[in-house]
Formats: structure tokens, C-alpha cells, sequence
């Protein structure tokens, strides 16, 4: 083969080798646990439908639209009981950088609409992610008849200068590095 065809070669090769880096970067998978803390106050459980969304400074999220979906107590265990610790584990794609924001809702439905959360502790790992940990201290009702009379809990963690980032500086970026071989 002649130089030439070498070069193009390499150069496809190159080209498709980076398409495989980004699209196996952008599709990794990442285990989240999540422990929830229903508070010890009166009524404080709930039958509703409760969902999470985390997110990190860069945008990135992981929505989960209930969560008993994710429950690890076992089959038919009554989740969101006054005063329990309950335990969540699941897959879901990366996020891009540590966790720092949370969105909790209750979607108000069942007997027991009212909840009562003490807070939410997630951790998360990846083969290619670093670990990331947080503790969420929401102490507050998602009850339409308790104060602060919301169904939402939001929370931001996030650094302000990690929220402020660049556009540019938030995607994935790949160099490359040529040089030219000069014989003996």
C-alpha cells in the first residue's frame, strides 16, 4: 500500500474510533441509590405517587416518574410510611457532573395525599463516572393543605460557578494530535 492510502485509511479509522468514544461516553449507565426519610409528625406518610428528578450544575437530569418503581423493600411493602427510612436503586444514564439538584413531587392522589419528607440521600457510580454523593435536608410538606401548601420540593446544591459555565464548556471535547514522522 502506498503512503497515501495508508493516511486515509488511518484517518477513517480515526473518524469512527472517535464516533465509538462519544456515542459509548454518551450512552454509559449509572447506579443510583436513594434513601428517602419520611418524617415522624402526625400523618406525615402518603399513598400518592411520589416522582424525583436529579440534576446536576450542567443541566443534565434524571427523571424518575414514581419511585416505588425503583423500591428495593420488596413486593406490596407500603413505601412512604410515617417515620420510615426507604431505600430506591435503580440504572439511568450519567449525569455530567455531580449530582446537586433535586425536584421532589407528590402527585397529591390517594387517601393520603399529604407528605411529610425529612430528606433525600442519593448516591451514584459508573464504570467511567466518578462517584457522586448528596444529602437533600427538604423538611417540608408536599401537601395541598400543609405550609407551605405545594406539592413541589426543588432544591439547588449547585456551585454558582459550575451553573455559570460556558455553553462551549459543558460538551464533550475531543482533540486530536498530529505530528509529522521526520526519518532517520
Amino acid at each position: 500500500m502506498n503512503s497515501k492510502k495508508i493516511m486515509g485509511l488511518s484517518f477513517t479509522l480515526l473518524i469512527l474510533f472517535s464516533f465509538f468514544i462519544i456515542y459509548s461516553t454518551a450512552d454509559e449507565e449509572c447506579v443510583y441509590g436513594i434513601y428517602v426519610q419520611t418524617g415522624s409528625v402526625k400523618k406525615a406518610g402518603t399513598h400518592s405517587t411520589i416522582s424525583l428528578t436529579l440534576s446536576d450544575a450542567l443541566g443534565s437530569q434524571l427523571e424518575i416518574s414514581n419511585l416505588e418503581d425503583w423500591g428495593l423493600m420488596g413486593p406490596g411493602f407500603n413505601y412512604f410510611e410515617t417515620g420510615e427510612l426507604n431505600i430506591f436503586g435503580g440504572k439511568g444514564p450519567c449525569l455530567t457532573s455531580p449530582i446537586c439538584g433535586l425536584n421532589l413531587t407528590s402527585d397529591g392522589s390517594g387517601p393520603y395525599a399529604g407528605w411529610y419528607c425529612e430528606f433525600v440521600k442519593v448516591s451514584a457510580f459508573g464504570l467511567q463516572s466518578p462517584c457522586s454523593q448528596q444529602s437533600f435536608p427538604v423538611e417540608q410538606w408536599l401537601a395541598k393543605d400543609e405550609p407551605p401548601y405545594e406539592l413541589t420540593a426543588a432544591m439547588d446544591l449547585c456551585p454558582c460557578h459550575a451553573r455559570d459555565a460556558r455553553p462551549a464548556d459543558r460538551g464533550l471535547r475531543l482533540s486530536m494530535v498530529t505530528s509529522k514522522y521526520v526519518g532517520p
